[in-house]
């Protein structure tokens, strides 16, 4: 495994090339012990290539970086090993190599792929977190790219539920990006896995994220578009879904925006409508509902003061002075922790001084 992971280390030498070297060498052991002019008769390598490949043996402790990597708590697979997950192996341009923190998803149960746009609509917020919540909710499992707008809110719609969510990035697995969702990041993490075909402390270049849409898509069941202009990024995953036999649903929008016309386009191209996240969940055949509770998820998006007073409020109101006498804070510190729940979209000020858990 050693030799398969220094073969996956190499810069400027891509998983095609990979791909050729190994039809022509056999192995990643193999190709180590080439000598630089067997090298430069295997057809398709550059000399640019070549270099970086007799550089990477003399200059990279392999011993040392393969130690390192154990000790890292990141699993490593490449698809010369039995455990690579076969809905990658027959795709174009199948990642040589993936890097694991966490877990890899159950393929034993349903896995629903959410994307869509980064700067999205307070619409298309509440859509993604339904669809993510429902799915996790009916046993599913949830795969997204951790991006900013309906990526984090299809996870966080999954984490509510108590679910397994699991993302695929465009950087290495130990790299949050985008900084701002580490406590994300964090949760995916405790309930499911971070997943790049990019080596560890590979750095998130704009290059880099296209390609990853590819694995999101394989890995998946299902591919469901919430939110993407016509030239959007997201559209990306639905030609690599249709490439590889999956089903694409979408969410519509209205016609005069713009953040619904790449939406809109997949339907009136086939996709899958989802009119309802219930009528949605029944075309998936997900009937049977897991149990779950608003605990579960509190421990999951909740810092520690927000989910003691969270655990004090019900359905029924209750004020600002039986919540004090609850928990015991003082009230500057109060008004601030609900100020938060209010922001999170957990409760609502039912009136003045009175809250509320939100449904």
């Amino acid at each position: 495994m050693k030799y398969q992971y220094w073969l996956s280390n190499i810069p400027g030498v891509g998983c095609k090339t990979i791909h050729r070297l190994l039809g022509q060498a056999g192995s990643a052991e193999e190709i180590y012990f080439l000598k630089k002019e067997q090298l430069e008769k295997l057809s398709g390598l550059s000399d640019r290539q070549v270099h970086a490949i007799t550089e990477r043996k003399k200059n990279w402790d392999l011993e040392e970086k393969y130690a390192a990597l154990g000790e890292s708590g990141i699993s490593f697979l490449s698809c010369e090993m039995e455990s690579y997950p076969r809905q990658l192996k027959n795709i174009v341009d199948a990642p040589y190599s993936l890097y694991i923190k966490g877990k890899m998803p159950d393929f034993s149960k349903r896995r629903v792929a959410v994307v869509g746009a980064r700067m999205c609509s307070e619409y298309g917020k509440k859509m993604a977190e339904q669809i993510g919540e429902k799915l996790a909710l009916c046993g599913a499992e949830v795969l997204s790219g951790m991006a900013r707008g309906i990526d984090a809110y299809g996870h966080i719609g999954a984490l509510k539920a108590g679910g397994n969510t699991y993302a695929v990035l465009g950087c290495g697995v130990n790299v949050c990006y985008p900084r701002t969702n580490q406590k994300l990041y964090e949760n995916i993490l405790s309930h499911g896995g971070i997943i790049s075909e990019y080596p560890p402390e590979t750095e998130p270049i704009a290059q880099l994220f296209p390609a990853r849409n590819r694995i999101i898509s394989a890995l998946s069941d299902v591919v469901v578009i919430v939110e993407a202009k016509e030239r959007s990024g997201s559209l990306i995953t639905a030609d690599f879904a249709l490439e590889q036999g999956k089903d694409i649903y979408a969410v519509p929008g209205r016609v005069t925006d713009s953040l619904s016309m790449g939406c809109n386009n997949l339907i009136r191209q086939g996709a899958g409508i989802i009119n309802s996240v219930e009528d949605f969940v029944k075309d998936l055949e997900l009937y049977t509902c897991i149990d779950t509770t608003q605990e579960n998820f509190n421990k999951l998006l909740l810092e520690k003061d927000e989910s003691l007073v969270y655990a004090c409020l019900s359905l029924r109101p209750k004020s600002m002075e039986e919540l004090l006498k609850k928990t015991g804070f003082a009230m500057p510190q109060m008004a601030d922790i609900l100020q938060r729940l209010i922001q999170k979209d957990f409760i609502t000020e039912s009136f003045k001084n009175y809250y509320i858990r939100k449904i």
